[in-house]
């Protein structure tokens, strides 16, 4: 059959042409695939179906399947150089070979298992001809387990290409801000950074009040927290910029449709090794706290503010009764914002020759709008539509599944560019 003839044919190519070509020879795989995307979401606009592309889509583009023969190249020539099987090297590149072959050994083991699961998906399909009912069941079965497992090997060999950032590994300091709305805008603020903490405790990660602003009527005027636990910056950093709110104010009496905005900063939060302030650079002032809490707020100078003299950054803390707990605090949400000021600075090159801009966090961007009328969220950046804004509020899986779409056009933004920088043509 058509299948059996694909595969036989497979066989004589070069092992990374025979784990690539799987997405595109294998029809089965698309219906997979379809059958894994029907969920509670749909794309607002074009634009998310010609930016986003499938992982069989990527593996078919013929950069990508250059640029992963040349590190199976690369990967070979090092580890004959480390097995002493060619001509000897200086000790310092034979340290370099040792360093790349430990950085390339993931990828290769990945795609050797990816070849390995065709092959057994080839297998698997000639038995569904059979004339036995129960063994094309058992063939069936094993066939989607086998579909299952090359696409997460194919998902696992595009993440393993896109270069890491050294912020991604960071903790990270929340920054909340009512922007145009007044009242109304103060309390979307409010249910926006409760948004965030249930997400922070949907992952189990640690969150700590550093600020809290409250409006009159309940709201909140500005607000931050840190944030702490594995690959939080990863996760949160797609956060950052403005959100937009349209329904009807609890205070509207005519029952007219208000916008409101509020704006979201996500700054990675460096270690001591990482990034230092020199202590001289600090002005550090103390004061009495402001707004309800009890009588050490009126009586202790318990609020710290701290300036960065050469910048004139400000951080402020009153959430605690220690003076010395809030100078910590503040200390940590400072460092944040030096250290994102940094990043920025290195990076900003980057991202204005990016073809998509996604991930600088702009302020000035609007990023997401929440409509309670039409009960639905839309991310503007890739065009994605869920519903049911209650339980995106909750701060779970709703708004782990759309920011991990953002995430993956940002990834997939990330792998062309790498291939652009590597002389890949035809992307």
């Amino acid at each position: 059959n058509q299948v059996r003839r694909s595969s036989v044919c497979m066989f004589w190519k070069t092992p990374f042409e025979r784990a690539l070509k799987v997405n595109c020879q294998t029809g089965g795989f698309n219906e997979y695939l379809k059958k894994q995307t029907a969920r509670t979401l749909h794309t607002g606009s074009s634009m998310m179906v010609a930016k986003l592309l499938s992982v069989e889509e990527l593996f078919a583009k013929r950069s990508l399947q250059g640029y992963l023969k040349k590190m199976e190249i690369d990967y070979r020539e090092c580890l004959k150089a480390v097995d002493g099987t060619e001509e000897r090297c200086s000790e310092d590149e034979l340290r370099a070979k040792r360093t790349r072959v430990s950085l390339l050994a993931p990828l290769i083991h990945s795609i050797r298992e990816l070849e390995t699961k065709q092959r057994e998906l080839a297998e698997t399909e000639t038995l569904l001809e059979d004339e036995d009912p129960a063994l094309r069941e058992l063939a069936e079965i094993e066939r989607e387990n086998c579909l299952k497992d090359i696409q997460d090997l194919s998902k696992k060999i595009l993440e393993l290409l896109i270069p890491e950032e050294e912020a991604d590994l960071s903790d990270l300091v929340l920054e909340v801000t009512a922007g145009v709305g007044g009242q109304e805008a103060m309390l979307f603020t409010a249910e926006v950074f409760d948004m965030y903490q249930g997400y922070a405790q949907h992952h189990g990660w640690s969150f700590d009040t550093l600020e809290y602003m409250k409006s009159d009527l309940g709201g909140l005027r500005h607000a931050s927290a840190s944030i702490s636990g594995p690959l939080c910056y990863k996760k949160f950093k797609f956060e950052g910029g403005v959100h937009r709110v349209q329904r009807v104010p609890k205070t509207e009496k005519q029952g007219r449709m208000h916008t409101s905005t509020m704006t979201v900063a996500v700054l990675p939060q460096p270690t001591e090794i990482s990034f230092t302030i020199n202590s001289k650079d600090l002005r550090i002032e103390t004061k009495r706290a402001s707004g309800a809490g009890g009588q050490h707020v009126n009586t202790t100078d318990s609020a710290v503010r701290i300036v960065h003299l050469p910048t004139g950054v400000v951080a402020e803390c009153q959430q605690e009764r220690s003076q010395l707990k809030n100078r910590e605090k503040a200390m940590k949400a400072l460092r944040a914002k030096l250290y994102s000021m940094k990043l920025e600075e290195e990076t900003s090159k980057r991202y204005n020759q990016r073809k998509i801009q996604i991930g600088t966090k702009g302020r000035s961007e609007k990023i997401r709008t929440y409509n309670f009328a039409q009960d639905r969220i839309t991310d503007h950046r890739i065009g994605m539509t869920v519903h049911d804004i209650k339980n995106f509020l909750m701060g779970e899986d709703l708004l782990d599944e759309m920011n991990s779409s953002v995430c993956e056009l940002s990834n997939q933004e990330a792998l062309m560019e790498l291939l652009e920088e590597n002389g890949q043509d035809n992307l």
